[in-house]
């Protein structure tokens, strides 16, 4: 990065120009590591709040302050938080993850949770919990492919977190979201986000629950579904399964395949930097074996506000398969 941000500075933020005219989307990336030219640094806007990730393997380092406060001058924000980045937040404890995310922001006034719009839809965010603000920002493009696709149909959404990926099917029409989510905590949260948006779904579609033993139920009862969403943290552990993307995707793709309709659609995605795209493709299409099923289309990370460095490919990687 040169010893002067304040180029860099304007570049993204008019590379976001679309972002910042929108009247329906305030949560977006503004800054993004490399590819903006801060190589240790990204920015997240959830409407009036910024939410500052610091690439330090896990270390309090001093945060990019000045620039910092130039981003909350531009989009007026009343505060900024910030998160240190470790190299694998699934393995740590909650104490460590407490020290690398403080509960204080680092300008402004503290906020608890706030409202913000994707697409015209609403999502809580809530900055100060832990690492992420509950609703990542680079599955736009993937929600509103759902939403794009899910009018009549049934939905399965695994590994549910905070559920947007229900809200998206919601908004385009879908019959029914069932979600599944192994921490009781995130379903109440979903929950809050389907209401958020006038939608009327019953206690009964938020199910607290491994993935792993609820698809199995899935199958032996015969239970089918027309869009099956697969996007598991990269790393997990849980009373009954441990959980690698890099070495069990093949496996929870197998299972989810086998709860799609005929003619249905399969998601299986991943953010996991270290398995690039050809491996999760090789991945997605072992765990297909024997299915009469084929990968259709690949999707990334929106490009507006998540630009690649050169020479980088995208890091998150969404495959959608076809049923029959």
């Amino acid at each position: 990065m040169s010893t002067d941000p304040a180029p860099l500075l304007a570049a993204a933020w008019q590379r976001r120009a679309a972002l910042h005219a929108s009247p329906d989307t305030d949560a977006y990336r503004l800054i993004h590591r490399a590819g903006d030219g801060f190589p240790s640094l990204s920015v997240d806007r959830y409407a009036d709040v910024l939410v500052a990730n610091v690439y330090s393997q896990g270390l309090r380092v001093q945060p990019p302050i000045a620039v910092l406060e130039t981003l909350a001058g531009y989009v007026g924000a009343r505060a900024v938080y910030v998160k240190y980045r470790p190299l694998q937040a699934s393995r740590l404890d909650d104490e460590a993850r407490q020290a690398l995310a403080p509960a204080e922001p680092l300008l402004g006034q503290a906020m608890e949770s706030v409202e913000v719009r994707e697409n015209g839809l609403r999502f809580i965010a809530r900055p100060a919990d832990g690492l992420n603000a509950g609703l990542f920002l680079d599955m736009r493009p993937a929600r509103a492919f759902v939403r794009a696709r899910a009018a009549g149909k049934t939905v399965l959404n695994c590994f549910a977190y905070t559920c947007a990926f229900a809200v998206a099917a919601l908004a385009g029409g879908a019959a029914r979201v069932l979600n599944i989510d192994i921490s009781r905590r995130y379903l109440d949260w979903g929950r809050q986000n389907v209401a958020a948006n006038g939608f009327a779904a019953p206690p009964t579609d938020f199910v607290y629950g491994d993935v792993f033993d609820w698809l199995r139920r899935f199958a032996r009862r015969g239970q089918r579904f027309d869009l099956v969403i697969v996007d598991p943290p990269s790393y997990s552990t849980t009373r009954q399964t441990r959980f690698s993307v890099e070495r069990d995707t093949a496996r929870l793709v197998a299972l989810a395949a086998g709860v799609v309709r005929t003619g249905g659609l399969l998601l299986a995605a991943t953010n996991c930097e270290g398995l690039p795209q050809r491996g999760f493709v090789a991945r997605v299409r072992e765990g297909l074996a024997g299915f009469p099923a084929r990968i259709v289309r690949t999707l990334h990370e929106p490009a507006l506000d998540f630009p690649l460095a050169p020479g980088a490919s995208p890091y998150l990687k969404v495959c959608v398969v076809q049923s029959g």
